[in-house]
């Protein structure tokens, strides 16, 4: 199964200002988190279920990305990327 993975218009903002390593393991977990669903994410340190809905992992020490996923759909909504000190949780 396919998942659409839509990115944030803040998510879109932060891409720019990351480290290129950082970008490239973002596109990275998009990737897997269109093709693999919610557990895409499961290669990436700190992964975990941060609310019933919504999950997160860390792309490095400092940098992480935040999704939430509604059950029952195919759509994926990555709402935060970039450092873990500004992380919305």
């Amino acid at each position: 199964m396919r998942f659409d993975v839509i990115i944030k218009k803040k998510a879109l903002k932060n891409i720019p200002a990351l480290p290129e390593n950082v970008r490239e393991r973002f596109y990275v977990l998009v990737k897997r988190l269109e093709s693999m669903g919610t557990t895409g994410g499961n290669i990436f340190h700190n992964f975990s279920k941060l609310g019933e809905n919504e999950y997160h992992c860390h792309l490095t020490y400092h940098y992480v990305a935040c999704w939430r996923h509604e059950k029952k759909t195919i759509t994926i909504e990555v709402y935060y990327v970039g450092s873990r000190e500004d992380a919305p949780y």
